[in-house]
């Protein structure tokens, strides 16, 4: 499948975009910047120099992805999401001088595979956004997210476990720290605050 970059993109011609993929209205796409296969990047997007996307990802209006961000398969970043990359930002040194691209050091957010951030969410690098796990729209996220967590609010803390379906799940009444996928029927095992899905027999 043809990749499609429509006129008012901005794409480097050292990014590389994978097969089926596509890239829309004022979007920019920063110097070797990686996106794989069948990934959207919505009006307005930012992908920084250098970041690394995934297989089917999917980055909405707006958001903005700044290097060094990673992000495996199936991530989605919802509108006018915010990856931050600096730990003390300033536009200039302690004498006044503008500070200069090589006068800081980059930290960046890794969201692993199918992690999702909701709308006008901030997640404050570096941090890990786990496996499968759900930020809610307008969070602020300044601590590692786990696998399978929702987290909510400013800081972002985890108020419910979700499954792969992303919706939140419910207690197994069968089995002790158990917990299943209402709309999958999936089990999760639940061990020292960390989500793990049943082995299947």
């Amino acid at each position: 499948m043809a990749t499609r970059i429509v006129d008012s993109a901005d794409v480097a011609e050292s990014a590389q975009i994978g097969d089926g993929s596509s890239v829309w209205h004022l979007a920019q796409v920063r110097e070797d910047a990686v996106l794989g296969e069948n990934c959207i990047v919505g009006r307005g997007a930012y992908v920084g120099t250098g970041v690394r996307m995934g297989d089917n990802c999917k980055l909405q209006n707006y958001a903005l992805v700044y290097e060094p961000a990673v992000l495996e398969d199936g991530v989605f970043v919802g509108p006018a999401v915010v990856f931050t990359n600096d730990h003390y930002p300033r536009a200039v040194a302690p004498d006044g001088t503008i500070k200069r691209g090589d006068d800081w050091e980059a930290v960046g957010v890794t969201c692993r595979t199918g992690a999702s951030i909701g709308a006008r969410a901030v997640c404050v690098a570096p941090v890990t956004i786990g496996r499968w796990a759900l930020v809610a729209a307008g969070s602020v996220v300044i601590a590692d997210v786990p696998d399978f967590a929702l987290v909510a609010g400013v800081p972002a803390r985890r108020i419910r476990w979700v499954g792969r379906a992303g919706v939140p799940l419910e207690r197994d009444r069968d089995a002790d720290g158990a917990w299943v996928c209402p709309a999958t029927g999936e089990k999760y095992i639940e061990n020292d605050d960390r989500l793990t899905e049943a082995a299947h027999s």
